[in-house]
């Protein structure tokens, strides 16, 4: 591992809201090291989610749910895959549920509609091979080992509020701590 393939991240940006005018965490976060970080976005749906994602927002199997999909790039090449889901009576109606960016991000949008991230939602890390769309989406051969990130996050009120499963080529590190730590 070479120190450009070191990466040691601060999760906490991605959890709070950015100021008015200010970019996204990663856009961010990449510029801070001197690169160019940016996202496609590939889709925003209504879906039938994942089981534990139905599981997290407690919704019955067959219930839909809105799930952004988007392409993470660093210095225009891609690094991961991110599917972030959303309960519908959150969603619906909503810039989340529109296939357009979201100024600031979407942890920016829900802050303003009164969810705001917990400091310490639950992550879940775990290898795995790349299926062939994914190879195909990120550049890499099929059965290429990645990085699987999923976070559930819920509200202070406790309520869940997203869920994003997030698909990496690259080796991760990173920081999890409560801001003012």
């Amino acid at each position: 591992m070479t120190s450009e393939d070191a990466w040691m991240s601060d999760a906490q940006p991605y959890l709070a809201p950015r100021p008015a005018g200010e970019t996204d965490a990663w856009t961010a976060e990449a510029a801070s090291r001197g690169r160019r970080g940016g996202q496609r976005l590939l889709s925003v749906e209504e879906v039938e989610p994942p089981a534990a994602v139905r599981e997290f927002f407690g919704v019955e199997p067959g219930d839909a749910v809105v799930v952004r999909g988007r392409l993470i790039l660093l210095d225009d090449a891609p690094v991961e895959l991110a599917y972030s889901y959303y309960p519908s009576h959150i969603a619906r109606g909503t810039r989340l549920a529109d296939a357009r960016k979201i100024p600031g991000g979407a942890v920016t949008l829900l802050a303003g509609m009164g969810y705001v991230p917990e400091d310490e939602p639950l992550e879940d890390i775990g290898p795995a091979a790349a299926d062939e769309k994914q190879g195909e989406t990120l550049g890499v051969p099929a059965g290429s080992p990645v990085l699987v990130l999923t976070r559930f996050t819920r509200s202070t009120n406790g309520e869940p509020m997203e869920v994003s499963i997030m698909t990496m080529t690259r080796h991760l590190q990173y920081r999890q701590r409560k801001q003012g730590s």
